[in-house]
């Protein structure tokens, strides 16, 4: 089946969101456009996954790739993209600030488009365009609520983020180079042709361009020591613009990593490449480790939550082989579902007690029964606990690097999600327990409406049942559809 039918909807849904919201400036209009076109988009991802198992599809004259790896990473993106939408029309309305709203969503809907952009980019130089664009849409959204901390944030993100990205390029013009001395002075630089030359390149080119990528692009995954632009911008900007950060934005920027670890595989550096990755996701791992266990703000723990996956997931594709891929390619989805919870509720949180402070929260519960259960059980999912699908996903990456070169890494991860788990529900624990309830039901201020609790909680439960069924039960067809992906990365070096 031709893809371009189901693509057009992914990038036109959004798009004509985006125009509507500008052209109709109605607060109710907009909320709904573009709660129409994150499900227009999620429902088309859906259909895209069983045919992408029939690619990759080159379309627009090699411009757009379809494969199982792009169609995996659209449907966590797409995922959150419904879910923050949903959300999105209680949050936003509790802010009180209708005038504004259609511009919000305007800038919403374009920033879904630009994430959905980066993964069916075929031409390396197009699909950096596509990250930088995520950049330029994503920094009105963090700074949308006019703090200063707000448009603090949003400055530190757009110059960290950009400076990255500029590395980022830099090495891409590496890879043109050395290829160029194969492939001729013009060519068009396709993941499909760098990879076909990548035997033939200069082994030191071609590391220098892997280094510089990998930094480039670790920036905008969060990775550390580049993540110090993360913490203040998915902190500041309001919650669903921090869910689709967190949830599908650092996605759209790890896939870049994934398809550059599979050109280097070929250019035969011996396990060198892969243990700067195995290296870095494990610093990204102690870097959470410290500043978690030792956090003051409910959203920045939220934050470096993020750092703490991006690091695992980093470890996933760093081991390689089927079980390494598998292992990331879960943790993927299951960590856009749980934290687009974790940041729902930190965002009820935020509207009952008016601070952001873990202090200042005090038996969540007695504030808000449903959302404060659901928030508790998505912490305990979001620390890799059993039954939830972050325990599968962590547990096999844990596999995959006992097999691989970089196996030290296993044990030092082990230590750090124990530290982690510890930490971070120690937090809760003096949310949900701390003080007295007669306290906490005196600094609990929000009542929302029941229309707007039901906007606010139902995202919740579709976030916290898929993960609870993920963590029972691992889909066959989701361990073919990574068979398939692992086979077409060539599962990595062993």
């Amino acid at each position: 089946m031709n893809p371009a039918p189901l693509l057009d909807v992914i990038l036109l849904a959004p798009l004509a969101a985006v125009a509507g919201c500008q052209l109709i400036r109605s607060a109710r209009f907009a909320e709904y456009l573009n709660l129409g076109a994150s499900v227009a988009v999620f429902a088309a991802v859906l259909r895209l996954l069983p045919i992408a198992l029939g690619g990759p599809y080159i379309l627009l004259d090699g411009y757009i790739i379809v494969d199982p790896l792009g169609a995996w990473v659209l449907l966590s993106c797409s995922a959150v993209y419904l879910l923050a939408s949903v959300y999105a029309v209680g949050y936003m309305r509790a802010l009180g600030e209708p005038r504004r709203l259609h511009r919000f969503y305007a800038l919403f809907a374009g920033f879904a488009l630009t994430v959905m952009l980066g993964p069916l980019m075929n031409n390396i130089g197009v699909y950096w365009i596509a990250i930088e664009l995520t950049t330029l849409v994503s920094t009105f959204l963090v700074g949308f609520e006019k703090t200063r901390e707000g448009v603090e944030a949003a400055w530190k993100y757009i110059v960290i983020v950009s400076a990255g990205i500029s590395l980022a390029l830099l090495g891409i013009v590496f890879y043109y180079w050395t290829a160029s001395f194969h492939l001729g002075p013009t060519y068009n630089l396709t993941w499909g042709a760098l990879r076909s030359v990548a035997p033939q390149l200069n082994p030191t080119l071609a590391l220098a361009a892997f280094l510089l990528v990998f930094i480039g692009f670790g920036t905008k995954v969060g990775l550390a020591p580049m993540h110090t632009w993360l913490p203040d911008a998915h902190s500041e900007g309001p919650a669903p613009v921090s869910a689709m950060l967190s949830g599908a934005l650092l996605n759209t920027a790890m896939i870049g990593i994934v398809r550059f670890i599979h050109v280097t595989d070929a250019v035969r550096l011996g396990v060198l490449p892969r243990t700067v990755v195995v290296v870095i996701g494990a610093l990204s791992l102690a870097i959470a480790a410290l500043f978690i266990t030792r956090q003051t703000d409910v959203k920045r723990l939220m934050a470096y939550s993020s750092v703490e996956h991006m690091g695992v997931m980093t470890l996933g594709f760093g081991f390689g082989g089927p079980l390494g891929i598998a292992g990331a390619l879960y943790h993927m989805l299951n960590h856009s579902l749980n934290k687009s919870l974790m940041f729902f509720g930190s965002g009820d949180v935020l509207h009952a007690f008016r601070s952001k402070r873990i202090g200042r929260i005090h038996h969540v519960l007695l504030a808000m029964p449903v959302a404060g259960a659901l928030w508790m059980a998505g912490a305990v999912a979001i620390t890799g606990a059993p039954p939830f699908g972050l325990f599968l996903s962590e547990f096999t990456i844990l596999r995959a690097g006992l097999a691989s070169p970089n196996a030290w890494a296993v044990y030092l991860m082990l230590v750090l999600l124990v530290v982690i788990f510890i930490g971070f529900l120690n937090h809760f624990r003096a949310m949900y327990f701390g003080e007295s309830a007669a306290a906490a039901a005196a600094t609990a201020r929000w009542r929302p409406a029941p229309g707007e609790r039901i906007w606010c909680e139902l995202p919740m439960w579709l976030a916290l049942v898929p993960l609870l069924i993920l963590g029972l039960w691992w889909p066959s067809a989701f361990s073919h559809y990574f068979s398939v992906i692992a086979a077409q990365l060539g599962g990595g070096i062993r």
